[in-house]
């Protein structure tokens, strides 16, 4: 006997279950399964109406996942990819670039945990910490500590 397929309401719900989506992340997963007779703009209307679907709760979860690795630049990319309009939610703007001199000396660390000994490994630090999307003012600020030894 073959079990019927979950609606596209239920897959909506079970995605959400197990992590916060954007809209677009979201519409992109069940345009896979939407039927002649589907309307996923009207089930992500609905997802929204009753607070399942949330662009803020999604944004801070993004955060709260790619903070400990990723600097402001980069996480705001990618939020701005999921179509996330971040004019609306400054706070979290704010709230990254508070913490992101700590945040790019953590990384830092991790990955290398002592002072350039040339110009040319200083470079490559600094490439580094540039591809997480850290900033150059918190670059400079991880350098300068490095070299007057400090610790976290």
């Amino acid at each position: 006997m073959r079990s019927a397929k979950p609606s596209l309401k239920a897959r909506a719900l079970r995605y959400l279950s197990a992590r916060e989506h954007s809209r677009q992340e979201l519409a992109r997963k069940l345009a896979r399964y939407a039927e002649e007779n589907d309307d996923v703009e009207a089930i992500l209307d609905w997802l929204e109406a009753s607070k399942f679907l949330s662009s803020t709760r999604f944004a801070e979860s993004l955060i709260n996942r790619r903070a400990e690795r990723f600097g402001t630049s980069r996480i705001l990319m990618e939020l701005e990819s999921h179509k996330i309009d971040l004019s609306t939610m400054p706070e979290l703007k704010m709230h990254l670039r508070e913490g992101e001199e700590n945040r790019a000396w953590v990384v830092w660390e991790k990955k290398f945990g002592s002072p350039a000994s040339s110009a040319i490994e200083s470079a490559r630090q600094k490439r580094f910490l540039q591809q997480r999307g850290f900033s150059h003012q918190s670059i400079q600020m991880v350098m300068r500590r490095a070299l007057r030894g400090e610790e976290s």
